[in-house]
């Protein structure tokens, strides 16, 4: 599943330079995930990096986009070839 950014972020900016596919960016009123970008850091790392640094716990994953760990792998491929 991609990871989605719920209505208690404070906006501390934390997440944003921890993503490492750069799907985390400024939102009208908080931070939004690109649900195409975002692997939960598969291939990258073994846990997703915004989770980690969000002091405020308000990154789940989005029940909307239900995505195996070999879909996620599929398309970390695709992001870090273009």
């Amino acid at each position: 599943m991609a990871l989605m950014i719920t209505d208690e972020c404070i906006n501390c900016d934390v997440c944003e330079p921890e993503c490492p596919n750069d799907a985390i960016s400024p939102g009208e009123e908080i931070y939004v995930i690109d649900p195409a970008r975002c692997t939960e850091c598969v291939g990258h790392f073994d846990e997703p990096q915004c989770q980690q640094v969000c002091p405020v716990d308000c990154i789940p994953l989005d029940p909307e986009r239900p995505e195996t760990r070999e879909q996620l792998m599929e398309k970390y491929e695709i992001i870090t070839a273009a």
